[in-house]
């Protein structure tokens, strides 16, 4: 049986299963974990170790189809300008409940379209989350850029409150692609964006690219690849296209007829990755690249690799705070998510409360789950050693033998280590669901492939 015969019959192109961002994944959150549980988990905190931050916003000027982030369009900055007020609430509100003396490793913007902010809102909000928590020696900031709505007086005001990476999203620059995808944004206006970056003294770039998208061909991608090769971008982000129209009603707009047959979109995630090793970039877990000098490349060789909401990163902080509608905080103990709709989140801060309101607390079996499923979306392999110092570790045994069962020539055992063979990567979502006790709803996931 041919190695594609082989990937059909383990479930690649069938399987919708969640990307392992967390675990469990935020389908897993219930109401009954909501901003108590954020209240004490905040105190909880130990000021001698850093916290990353998390800040989302919310808003977009246009709502890319394809998208299925919280996100609202706006025409004017009047409803950001009443958002910001309200997140500068949030922060205050943190404040009371953070110990004294804690301090910001990493922070990271999302979106919706971050760059939305004009200057003085980008220096009022970067301040404001500093004031609260200030940056540790080590700081870095983050920020996702969309070309098409940033400038230079944007960009400098990032640097000048101490942006050191730029995650300038692309998709795909075939023109017919990005009209299917509502996402217009040409090849000219991001180079100008990358090359005002640079201008700036932000030295790292990341790409983010989408496979599987509508009207998407071998032959579009590689002039797509070619472009964002010039670039010369430092990290690649390569996610897969996620069809979930039932849970973002906007992916309505794109006929599911345009979209590529699983095995396509699976030969579009293969050329791409091919063509970015084949440049030089070392691969990185399920969807990355990197060059070597990159953090994320250095962090995957080291072994420290781990992944967030955020996907990859490098990021030592143990726990993340998420501020903004719909943000996901994460802590020892478990998980909190902010109320997803603006409107509510704006509602929950202005009444004195935080806005936790789903969320989901961690038991000694979730702890175990989580490490095994996050070493094989980092590392391609499960070191039994670790996981049997948990005290629950035996309860996994089971899955390990119907893991190397069901992915025989996929999956070998060696000694104490459980590892997923290179021709047996494109699994790993699957492998890592094996592990998975919570039995998520797949309708909401996308596709393994």
């Amino acid at each position: 049986m041919d190695h594609i015969a082989n990937l059909r019959r383990m479930g690649l192109f069938d399987a919708r299963v969640p990307r392992y961002t967390s675990y469990p994944p935020a389908t897993a959150f219930t109401a009954g974990v909501g901003s108590d549980f954020q209240r004490d988990s905040l105190a909880a905190l130990d000021p001698a170790v850093p916290v990353s931050v998390y800040i989302h916003i919310p808003f977009c000027e246009r709502l890319c189809w394809f998208c299925a982030c919280a996100t609202q369009g706006t025409s004017t900055l009047k409803p950001v300008e009443t958002y910001l007020r309200v997140v500068q609430m949030e922060l205050a509100l943190l404040a009371q409940q953070l110990p004294a003396g804690i301090r910001m490793g990493q922070m990271h913007w999302g979106g919706g379209t971050p760059t939305i902010l004009p200057p003085d809102m980008i220096r009022d909000l970067a301040q404001a989350v500093k004031d609260v928590i200030p940056p540790d020696d080590h700081f870095s900031f983050s920020v996702e850029i969309d070309p098409t709505l940033v400038d230079d007086a944007k960009i400098a005001m990032l640097a000048q409150m101490g942006m050191t990476r730029a995650s300038i999203g692309i998709q795909d620059f075939a023109p017919d692609v990005q009209a299917a995808i509502g996402r217009v944004q040409s090849f000219a206006a991001t180079k100008t964006c990358v090359d005002s970056l640079r201008a700036a003294g932000i030295t790292s770039l990341n790409a983010d690219l989408v496979y599987g998208l509508p009207h998407q061909t071998q032959a579009k991608l590689a002039d797509t690849i070619a472009q964002v090769r010039s670039l010369d971008p430092d990290r690649i982000a390569l996610f897969g296209y996620a069809h979930v129209p039932n849970f973002s009603k906007r992916q309505k707009l794109i006929p599911d007829a345009a979209l590529p047959k699983e095995q396509d979109r699976y030969a579009l995630a293969q050329q791409a990755a091919r063509a970015f090793t084949d440049a030089g970039y070392l691969p990185i877990g399920i969807d990355h690249f990197g060059k070597p000098a990159d953090s994320l490349t250095q962090a995957m060789q080291q072994g420290r690799l781990r992944r967030n909401f955020q996907g990859y990163t490098d990021d030592t902080c143990p726990s993340l705070i998420g501020i903004g509608a719909s943000a996901i905080s994460q802590y020892a103990g478990g998980y909190v998510q902010n109320a997803a709709a603006t409107a509510a989140y704006m509602a929950r801060i202005t009444a004195g409360d935080l806005a936790g309101h789903r969320g989901y607390a961690m038991g000694a079996e979730d702890r175990l789950r989580a490490q095994a499923i996050s070493m094989l979306m980092c590392d391609f392999q499960i070191d039994l050693t670790v996981l049997h110092q948990h005290p629950e570790a035996a309860i996994l045994a089971p899955l390990h033998d119907a893991v190397l069962d069901q992915f025989a020539g996929m999956v070998v055992r060696d000694g104490d280590t459980i590892r997923i063979l290179p021709q047996g990567r494109p699994l790993t979502r699957i492998i890592a669901n094996a592990y998975d006790g919570l039995g998520a709803v797949a309708a909401r996931y996308s596709q393994a492939s």
